[in-house]
């Protein structure tokens, strides 16, 4: 089964070119892994800011940067609980918090454990409990006893997991809503425990053929502990007692070490799993499976066979050793090899299936892979055969990049945001106040894009508290105070447009008409339509394809680019009132405090006032020249804003321009066409 063609080497190149060309190469294996680590630390900002002792963590394909756009691979969240002291020792008990001892004997499956409660005041054990002492933790912790021990089901994390609105539960995570255009989201929630697992301690001592992993890797490992996820062995008989042991940081680490050669083997093995197993056999084979093998393979290898001219030969290889797992239903973990993976996943039925398609793969040589579909594979492959060119995608892959980053900082910076959209004014300016001193006391201790996810956050608030504190000026004063503009200048260069539209919208608010003119003649000049990409988090479903200029500049830069090439949508907070036009302001009141509990939660958008940059931009642009009386450049205003709605296909809040548009024909006297303009609104 297992032979190398005479001319393994020739197509073993054209396939590693094909690969570059759509997106697996050095360059974008490290900028999806800066974009997913950058969008971690953000997310664990968010958290820790609004009083979660909790970290965020990205692993899976993502983080790892060995996927394709075509592979659409999930993004896979885990959120760690830091309040819990989980040990495997009792001489690192702590005081006066919530220990859990880590049970791992011969009576719980391999890679689990079992979590006992341990007292607060002692590291001894609890021999009995009362509702009462229980009842005051998190809602769904339920305790079972086995043995005399009192245990913690993981039931407990599993149901808040469940809680997440509208997701559906695949083990141990919970799927958001699948957005069309968007990867699955699967949250997952786990304790952490700082030492490295009792059941993994013989790897660390280990070391394959090829001398990988290395020492330095094994001791750096070794640093990372273990999480313990909610989730029992399949048909155990404790399942509800069980947690999985998962060394995710540790695989990470892994993943990081590979070679160009081993992470485009990887990528080409879930290629063929979506193509050939997947449509057939959904659940049976996992991309963690995948991974799991090639981890063997390499570490039984040497390291000289992992070139790019021998790429068909690596695969061959993987797919015989995976074809051998299937066959015994066993594919141990590479760091704790007692934990069977495939330990009832793979139907009887099934198996003989499977087997051979992965047979006919092997057997199959260059011909199975001309047939995948998937990136266009095949069809590349067959024209470098050719020897002709295949288009090479890495400016619309950076794009893809740049743009989720952009709109996954809108959404988390979003999320502290609306946590205090309920607040007054003044305790709003507290709230953002310390989030800004947190975050700059956070930077000066840390490095890399930790700093850069404060400076991101930092700069965003900033804008958001000199809204706050204009507002409050403009209400006592009619004018904005030094103190507000200083906080707004800080915060004006996050991106293209929404800072500035801010202050421009709080200059128009007091009577400025000079300055709102030139603040927004400025926001214009630098609004390139075919390169800024409008951004909003609030509606994941709008997935259009980026602009060729955008392309062009995400492909030279990372993150720092967002400020030059993205456009956010402008949002206003109730206490930010008074720096709203009073047509906007009436988007703060949508909703009856009756009817405001019946709303989903995914409607927390309703008391705010959230409207695209550009149609803003027109729109204040055409009540700043009607109170000139420019006549002209208000016309051009407006038409511009028209023609905006109309074309513009990347709008989060379509129905609040069409709004405004029709506030605007009402100005001017086409009541008609305001008319039109607000049924359209209302059937958004």
């Amino acid at each position: 089964m297992f032979q190398a063609p005479e001319y393994i080497e020739s197509v073993s190149v054209l396939l590693s070119d094909v690969l570059s060309d759509i997106g697996v190469d050095e360059r974008i294996v490290l900028k999806r892994r800066r974009a997913a680590l950058l969008a971690e630390s953000m997310e664990t900002r968010s958290i820790q800011l609004q009083g979660d002792n909790a970290t965020a963590y990205c692993f899976g394909s993502q983080s790892e940067g060995t996927t394709t756009l075509q592979l659409d691979s999930d993004i896979d969240q885990l959120w760690c609980f830091n309040d819990y002291n989980v040990i495997q020792d009792r001489s690192d008990w702590k005081p006066g918090v919530a220990n859990y001892l880590m049970i791992q004997d011969d009576t719980v499956s391999p890679g689990y454990c079992l979590l006992q409660r341990l007292r607060n005041d002692t590291p001894l054990p609890y021999h009995t409990f009362h509702d009462k002492y229980f009842s005051s933790k998190r809602k769904g912790k339920v305790l079972g006893e086995r043995k005399g021990k009192i245990l913690i089901q993981n039931t407990f994390l599993s149901a808040v997991a469940g809680a997440v609105h509208g997701g559906v539960r695949h083990g141990p995570a919970q799927t958001l809503p699948e957005q069309p255009g968007h990867s699955n989201v699967d949250i997952v929630l786990a304790f952490h425990c700082k030492s490295w697992p009792l059941q993994a301690r013989q790897w660390l001592d280990w070391q394959g053929v090829g001398q990988w992993p290395s020492a330095d890797m094994r001791r750096y490992c070794g640093s990372t502990g273990c999480f313990l996820v909610a989730v029992g062995s399949k048909g155990s008989q404790h399942e509800e007692l069980e947690w999985r042991i998962s060394t995710s940081l540790a695989e990470r680490c892994l993943m990081f070490n590979l070679n160009i050669t081993q992470i485009r083997c990887y990528v080409l093995m879930k290629i063929i799993l979506k193509t050939f197993i997947k449509p057939y056999f959904e659940d049976t084979i996992s991309s963690f499976m995948c991974k799991t093998v090639m981890f063997h393979c390499i570490a039984n290898t040497h390291s000289n066979i992992w070139k790019e001219n021998n790429i068909l030969g690596c695969l061959s290889l993987c797919l015989f050793v995976l074809h051998n797992c299937i066959l015994n239903e066993n594919c141990p973990h590479f760091i704790m090899p007692g934990n069977n993976l495939m330990r009832g996943n793979i139907p009887h039925t099934d198996k003989p299936y499977i087997l051979q398609k992965i047979c006919d793969v092997v057997s199959g040589r260059c011909i199975a892979l001309l047939e995948i579909e998937c990136a266009s594979l095949g069809l590349r492959l067959q024209l470098k055969m050719n020897n002709l060119s295949s288009f090479k995608s890495s400016d619309i892959v950076s794009g893809y990049i740049l743009k989720t980053l952009a709109r996954e900082t809108d959404f988390i910076i979003r999320s502290c945001i609306i946590s205090i959209s309920n607040s007054s004014n003044e305790e709003a300016v507290q709230t953002l106040l310390k989030y800004i001193f947190k975050l700059v006391d956070t930077s000066h201790h840390c490095v890399g894009v930790d700093k850069t996810a404060c400076r991101l956050f930092a700069q965003r608030f900033c804008t958001s508290l000199g809204s706050a504190l204009a507002s409050h000026s403009i209400h006592l004063d009619n004018a904005v105070s030094a103190e507000a503009l200083t906080w707004i200048t800080l915060g004006l260069n996050t991106d293209v447009s929404s800072g500035k539209l801010k202050l421009a919208s709080i200059y128009y608010c007091v009577g400025n008409n000079r300055k709102t003119e030139i603040t927004l003649r400025n926001i214009e000049r630098s609004y390139d339509l075919n390169t800024v990409e409008p951004i909003c988090g609030c509606h994941l479903y709008i997935n259009q394809a980026p602009r060729k200029g955008f392309n062009t500049v995400s492909n030279d830069h990372n993150e720092e680019a967002i400020q030059h090439i993205t456009a956010f949508c402008v949002k206003f907070l109730p206490y930010e009132i008074k720096c709203v036009p009073h047509e906007l302001q009436y988007e703060m009141f949508r909703s009856s405090k009756d009817t405001l509990h019946f709303r989903p939660p995914d409607d927390y958008w309703i008391k705010l006032t959230v409207v695209d940059s550009l149609p803003y931009l027109y729109f204040l642009q055409y009540k700043t020249y009607r109170c000139l009386g420019r006549q002209d450049e208000k016309k051009r205003a407006l038409s511009t804003l028209l023609r905006t709605i109309d074309r513009e296909p990347d709008l989060g809040h379509r129905e609040t321009a069409l709004n405004l548009l029709g506030q605007c024909m009402e100005q001017e006297d086409r009541a008609e066409d305001a008319l039109r303009c607000y049924l359209l609104s209302l059937r958004r």
